[in-house]
C-alpha cells in the first residue's frame, strides 16, 4: 500500500510559514491535503487564518490545529493520535502538510514517524524550512558581542533556526523584496554554509512558489535521521523554556493606525519576536489581522465577522523569556 506523504513546513517565527502552507492550499491541484497546525501560545492565530481560506477544498475538518504547545514536545499525546485520526479516515488525505511552530525543532518530529501506529502508512516526503531573509540580514539570529564574551554562551534564537536548516530538504529564501541584492547574495551564502550537502534554496517573495517544487520531494526523512544533526541531539525531550507567550485582550478598537504605532514602539521597547492576531474595530462588519515581525507589520480585513460569533481583540506576544507583560499590557492598552 503506497505510503501517504506528509511534508513538514518549518522555519522561525514570522518567516511565511502560513503564506506558504495557504499558497500551496490555493493551487492544490486537486489533491485532498489535510493540514496539522501547530502554534507556541494559547490563541490559534494562524490555524484560524487558514481555516478562513475559502480555498476549494480546503475544509474546515481537513484542518486540525495543536495550540499551547510544540510537536516537537508532544508528539505521544498529541500528534500520534491525530495522524491515526487523518489515515484511519474512509477516504484518507493524498498529501499531509504539518506547519510547526516557529519555535519547533524539525528532527524529532521527523523522528515520529518510525512510530509503530504510522511507520507503514506514511513519509515524510519532505522537510521544507522557510526562512525570512530580512531577519537574517538584520542579524536576528546572530551572536551579540555580549553573547559572545560570556564563558559557555548560548543563544536559543540561533540554536533554533539553525536546527530548522540543518534538518531541511529545501530552504525558501523568503521576502527576498524586502532586501537589496548585495544583501540577498550575502543571505543566501550565509545559510547554504548552515546546510546539508545538497540541499536546495529556492528564493522567493510572499512565499509564492509552484507547488509541484515543494511537494513531492520523495526525500523519505525518517529514514536519513543521522544526517541531520541537531543542537538538541544529547538531549532527552526539548523543551521552550527560552520562550513565552501570553495573550493580550482588547477593546474593540476605534483607531487601527494609532493602534498600530503603539504596538510597534512596544515591540521595540521590549524585544517582542513576534506578534500576532485579530482585532474588532468599530463601525467595520470584518475582522483585523495584525502580523509583526519585529518592527515589520502587516494588516488587513480578512472575512467578515459570523452571525453570533464574540467581536474580541486579541494579540498574541512571543518572545524570549523575561517579557514584562506587566509593561508589555500597559503600552498596548494605555
Amino acid at each position: 500500500m503506497r505510503k501517504v506523504p506528509a511534508t513538514i513546513v518549518t522555519g522561525f517565527l514570522g518567516a511565511g510559514k502560513t503564506t506558504l502552507v495557504r499558497h500551496l492550499m490555493e493551487n492544490n491541484q486537486g489533491r485532498r491535503i489535510a493540514l496539522i497546525v501547530n502554534e507556541f501560545g494559547d490563541v490559534g492565530v494562524d490555524g484560524e487564518l487558514l481555516a478562513s481560506c475559502g480555498v476549494a477544498g480546503c475544509a474546515e475538518d481537513d484542518i486540525i490545529e495543536l495550540a499551547n504547545g510544540c510537536l516537537c514536545c508532544t508528539v505521544a499525546d498529541e500528534f500520534l493520535p491525530v495522524m491515526q485520526a487523518l489515515l484511519d479516515r474512509a477516504n484518507p488525505p493524498d498529501h499531509i502538510i504539518i506547519e510547526t511552530s516557529g519555535l519547533a525543532l524539525p528532527k524529532p518530529l521527523v523522528k515520529a514517524f518510525h512510530w509503530p501506529e504510522i511507520r507503514s502508512r506514511v513519509t515524510v516526503d519532505g522537510v521544507i524550512a522557510v526562512v525570512d531573509t530580512a531577519a537574517v540580514s538584520a542579524g536576528r539570529f546572530a551572536d551579540t558581542p555580549e553573547m559572545m564574551a560570556q564563558p559557555d554562551h548560548d543563544n536559543p534564537l540561533e540554536e533554533v533556526f539553525e536546527d530548522q536548516l540543518l534538518c531541511a530538504d529545501m530552504v525558501l529564501l523568503n521576502k527576498t523584496d524586502l532586501v537589496g541584492e548585495a544583501e540577498l547574495e550575502r543571505v543566501h551564502a550565509d545559510v547554504t554554509n548552515s546546510l546539508r550537502p545538497g540541499v536546495k534554496i529556492v528564493r522567493t517573495a510572499r512565499s509564492a512558489i509552484d507547488p509541484v517544487i515543494v511537494l513531492g520531494l520523495s526525500a523519505a526523512a525518517e529514514d536519513d535521521l543521522a544526517a541531520r544533526p541537531s543542537h538538541h541531539d544529547l538531549e532527552e525531550g526539548h523543551d521552550h523554556d527560552d520562550f513565552e507567550s501570553f495573550a493580550v485582550h482588547l477593546p474593540e478598537i476605534t483607531n487601527t493606525d494609532a493602534l498600530a504605532e503603539k504596538l510597534v514602539a512596544t515591540i521595540a521597547a521590549h524585544d517582542i519576536l513576534r506578534l500576532k492576531g485579530f482585532l474588532a474595530v468599530e463601525g467595520k462588519a470584518a475582522r483585523h489581522v495584525i502580523q509583526a515581525v519585529g518592527a515589520r507589520m502587516e494588516r488587513w480585513f480578512d472575512r467578515p465577522w459570523k452571525a453570533g460569533e464574540d467581536r474580541l481583540s486579541r494579540l498574541v506576544v512571543i518572545g524570549q523569556k523575561g517579557l514584562d507583560r506587566t509593561a508589555i499590557e500597559a503600552m498596548i492598552l494605555g
